[in-house]
């Protein structure tokens, strides 16, 4: 094609009619570009149906099978609308062959790869290095501070030093005390002293001996009171005692701080000096809570200062605060620095670089720490065996125990990394495109992947990549945005549909025997049971995220990623495989990510985006009966309670109602039924298991309405409505209506910027709270919520009604 628009334009341009055939011109071109990208509209693809009467592996004669852009569970034999929204299907594209059979997939052909400027990167195994930048300045080492004190009361009749700055050396004259209390034990020495002398022709030992203990406590008493034990023997020797002392420096350092002045009165205990030893200094350095991973108890950093241009000082990490300042979002981390040359003085500047090597697991590489064993108080002690500090002597531990890699580094150690490049993140998570295995059919399937950390030029995996496969690192944004145009789930798009042009939301009319839903009899028994295990473990880990236990929430996520592990996806074949490697993907990625929730805040977002990729396994496959039957335990509600509860989502209905009519007034009344009622509803009636779990809701139902008068506006109380409505969900699965009434849980992928929102119904009608007028039928129905006579979902219910027509 592009041959011949080649060859038109070099005609026209001969014939001298360029300019006005340039419609023409336009048109080809845009043609054959759309070619080249492979957005045109592809062949039929087929797949094979299999044959009546087989187990699902023989095969019939090839057709085309059609879904819908919007709603992937349709599985038609024949081209027409939507029966849910109208739009019109499209071939399903047979990916399997190609090692790829997801709703993510995008093929091309080799000429539109090239224009695209498609590379690519392979996903590796490597100990990725990370330079982590922080700023601080210099400041004592509080472990070397001393303080001249008075030990006895008296007058301050002279400082020898009496100025800040001034350096100050172990024996150096300090202070000049006048002492009353010091002149009176000096005199009690000089007594003793006599009375021992007078005794020595004594020939009463036990008075000698008592004389004698009386000079020693004398001496002892004018040591605690400050005097050398040259001062003491001063006194003796000169058998007169003095009413003045010198005290003198017990260590040397930089005086930080003169406390007192000359003529003071001072009493015992009254600080005099402040003496700072600056042969060892700390640098207190700013480290953003992003970094924090990377960096560890004993780690060397470098740093350097403007007043040293060029010269590159190092030290030991000591100390990283517990604390994070909540203004600055940083954390404080000591390092410990020798400075015997004194150049580095405190309040001084400086920048520091860590350069941090990061293993599986969150573990650190630093090879001269490596099988050692370090003290945990002083980080410059590390010795080769055990044994204790040289400086506290405190026992020392091994450096593996403060987050450092083994000795014996393995394969297995290094983290899986890829390009930052290759990852279009949407949080913890990103999407990353894999390149298909035939390089003469470029084929690209998106994937929902797990982040860790990043490290300088790379992302390490936790989850979702394999070793050796191939991800795209340039031209991502631009299969993304094909994805986006056709209306497949994307980064922009995850739930798809946002993107498409022709992404309608009106009504639609379903004629009898067009939807076919994922699930029904064809689907094999054994994965129908394995499902509803992955739904009754997701709506476990949901409802203890509602509580405060941790321990017990990565325990439920733990199951449900058990759950899915068990689910054997060879049981399915076609288009309910490709269904079910999408939602696996997601609800694997919660499952994994709530297993290691860090806290129960983190834990109950994961819940969330766990409950919308419950509901849409529910929808796909026709589940909502299993999943009720599984939360309800097959426990009847009783009539009495029944009854109120019916009052609480009487109100709610009222209230979305009003919503969907854009009516504020009417909106309120609604929210203040659902307040009133739930006050007035008496839980007597039920015991056990299912009083508890009432609790649970009604505690979660009054935390929701707690700023129900402050919702006012249309915008408010659409806000107020979306948590209302996810815990009036779980509350109607747990808690089903009557035998005759139903309840439909819907959900708009659009509502609050794309994130999405659900609401429930007595209708299958679309009545959108959320966009009112603007978008009313907007919306899906996930699930049908019905009494014990009921049977059936929405899905798995509009099939049985077709088949019976």
């Amino acid at each position: 094609m592009n041959e011949k628009v080649r060859r038109v334009l070099h005609v026209l341009g001969k014939s001298g009619r360029l300019l006005g055939a340039l419609p023409l011109i336009v048109l080809g071109a845009g043609l054959g570009i759309a070619l080249y990208w492979g957005l045109a509209p592809a062949r039929p693809a087929t797949t094979t149906a299999p044959a009546a009467g087989g187990n699902g592996q023989q095969q019939a004669e090839s057709i085309t099978w059609w879904t819908c852009s919007m709603h992937p569970e349709i599985h038609l034999p024949r081209p027409g609308l939507c029966p849910k929204c109208g739009m019109e299907l499209i071939p399903e594209k047979a990916g399997a062959q190609d090692g790829m059979a997801g709703m993510r997939v995008f093929t091309t052909s080799e000429n539109a790869k090239a224009l695209m400027n498609i590379a690519t990167a392979t996903v590796e195994r490597r100990f990725p290095t990370v330079e982590i930048r922080m700023v601080g300045k210099v400041d004592y080492d509080e472990t070397r501070l001393s303080y001249i004190t008075a030990w006895v009361p008296g007058r301050l009749d002279r400082l020898f030093v009496d100025y800040t700055g001034a350096v100050v050396k172990k024996g150096d004259q300090m202070v000049y005390l006048y002492s009353p209390e010091l002149y009176s034990t000096q005199e009690e020495l000089l007594q003793a002293l006599k009375a021992v002398r007078d005794l020595q022709r004594s020939n009463v030992e036990i008075v000698r001996d008592t004389a004698q203990a009386t000079v020693d406590a004398a001496r002892g008493k004018l040591r605690l009171l400050g005097l050398s034990e040259e001062q003491v023997a001063q006194v003796e020797r000169r058998g007169k005692a003095e009413d003045h002392v010198i005290i003198y420096a017990p260590v040397g350092g930089i005086v930080i701080h003169r406390n007192a002045q000359e003529g003071m009165y001072v009493q015992t205990g009254t600080r005099i000096y402040t003496l700072a030893d600056l042969s060892q200094v700390w640098v207190k350095l700013d480290a953003y809570e992003s970094d924090l991973i990377w960096i560890r108890y004993g780690q060397k950093v470098e740093f350097t200062s403007v007043s040293y241009p060029g010269k590159t000082l190092t030290g030991t990490i000591s100390f990283i605060d517990p604390v994070l300042n909540p203004l600055t979002r940083t954390v404080k981390v000591r390092v410990n620095v020798p400075n015997a040359d004194g150049m580095l003085k405190p309040e001084m500047f400086v920048n520091g670089v860590v350069h941090s090597k990061m293993a599986a697991g969150g573990r650190v590489v630093d090879e001269s720490l490596a099988g050692k064993w370090i003290c945990p108080m002083h980080p410059e002690i590390v010795k080769d065996v055990p044994g204790k500090c040289d400086i506290c002597g405190m026992p020392l531990v091994k450096a593996e125990t403060l987050g450092y890699l083994t000795a014996a580094t393995m394969e297995t150690d290094k983290p899986l990394v890829i390009p930052v490049s290759a990852a279009l993140v949407t949080g913890t998570r990103a999407i990353v495109y894999v390149e298909g295995p035939d390089p003469a059919k470029p084929t690209y399937e998106g994937r929902e992947i797990v982040l860790g950390p990043r490290a300088g030029n790379y992302y390490i995996v936790r989850r979702g990549l394999s070793e050796g496969e191939h991800v795209v690192t340039r031209g991502n944004f631009k299969i993304d945005s094909a994805l986006q145009i056709q209306a497949k789930p994307s980064m922009m798009t995850p739930d798809g549909g946002g993107g498409s042009s022709v992404h309608h939301h009106g009504p639609a009319t379903m004629k009898a025997g067009e939807s076919q839903p994922a699930a029904g009899a064809e689907l094999p028994a054994m994965f129908v049971q394995q499902l509803q295990q992955v739904l009754a473990a997701a709506g476990e880990a949901q409802d203890t995220a509602q509580g405060e236990d941790l321990p017990a929430v990565r325990a439920a996520f733990g199951e449900l990623d058990q759950a899915l592990k068990e689910v054997n996806p060879e049981l399915v074949q076609g288009h309910p495989h490709m269904l079910w490697m999408e939602l696996s993907m997601r609800l694997g990625n919660d499952a994994f990510e709530g297993k290691e929730a860090r806290t129960i805040t983190e834990a109950r977002w994961l819940a969330k985006s766990l409950e919308g990729n419950a509901s849409a396994l529910r929808g796909w496959f026709g589940l909502g009966q299993a999943e009720q039957a599984a939360s309800s335990a097959g426990e009847a509600v009783p009539a009495a309670f029944g009854k109120q509860l019916g009052a609480v989502f009487a109100g709610y209905f009222a209230m979305g109602k009003a919503l969907a009519g854009d009516d504020a007034a009417k909106a309120t009344a609604g929210l203040k039924q659902v307040a009133d009622a739930l006050d007035k509803v008496d839980m007597s009636p039920l015991a056990g298991e299912a009083h508890e779990a009432w609790m649970k809701h009604r505690i979660a139902l009054s935390k929701i309405l707690a700023p129900a008068d402050e919702a006012k506006d249309l915008k408010r109380q659409r806000e107020l409505f979306a948590p209302l409505s996810e815990e009036a969900a779980s509350l109607a699965r747990r808690f089903p209506p009557d035998r005759q009434d139903a309840y439909y849980l819907l959900r708009c992928p659009m509502a609050f910027e794309g994130r999405g929102a659900v609401w429930l119904q007595q209708s299958q009608q679309t009545q959108n709270p959320y966009f009112g007028a603007a978008m009313l039928t907007c919306g899906d129905v996930q699930e049908m919520i019905c009494g014990q006579a009921a049977t059936g979902s929405a899905p798995a219910a509009r099939a049985a009604e077709q088949k019976h027509d």
